[in-house]
């Protein structure tokens, strides 16, 4: 939204839902476009979302796959052992494991990680990404996202 109001993209779809200010309303934007060049960054923004892409949403305890909400992250170090909030000490975790885990390391409650964690490249998590095509985003992204899909030759 900031970038909209700054005049630094263009808006090319919207989504139905409105947003409101007391003197304000427009519909929130799904599809943009940079009106400048901006260089990639080597590795992506440390975010819940990226970390449960980065791990596929497999709760990396049990392997079982889950929704975003179902989801939690888990410090595989805990906060009160000294863990920090990093790529390499947080993994998605499911809430049962995380409570079965709790305050413990991996090894102390018998519990073992699927994958180490890890900082991801863009890469990476655009690989990760391309499982999810296109049912699983908005359908106003459909003619933007070619994925692995063959072009039609005319």
């Amino acid at each position: 939204m900031k970038a909209v109001f700054l005049d630094r993209v263009a808006v090319v779809s919207e989504y139905d839902q409105i947003i409101r200010s007391p003197s304000f309303e427009m519909k929130v934007p799904s599809v943009i476009a940079l009106k400048e060049y901006a260089r990639p960054k080597a590795h992506p923004a440390f975010t819940r979302f990226n970390v449960f892409l980065r791990d596929k949403w497999t709760c990396q305890y049990c392997g079982t796959r889950h929704r975003t909400h179902e989801l939690t992250f888990d410090h595989v170090v805990p906060r009160s052992r000294g863990g920090v909030t990093t790529w390499e000490n947080i993994v998605a975790a499911c809430q049962n494991c995380n409570r079965l885990k709790g305050n413990f390391q991996p090894h102390e409650c018998r519990m073992h990680l699927m994958r180490k964690p890890f900082q991801p490249t863009m890469i990476e998590l655009q690989v990760n990404g391309r499982a999810y095509p296109p049912n699983f985003l908005h359908e106003s992204w459909n003619d933007y996202l070619y994925w692995d899909t063959e072009l039609e030759n005319d």
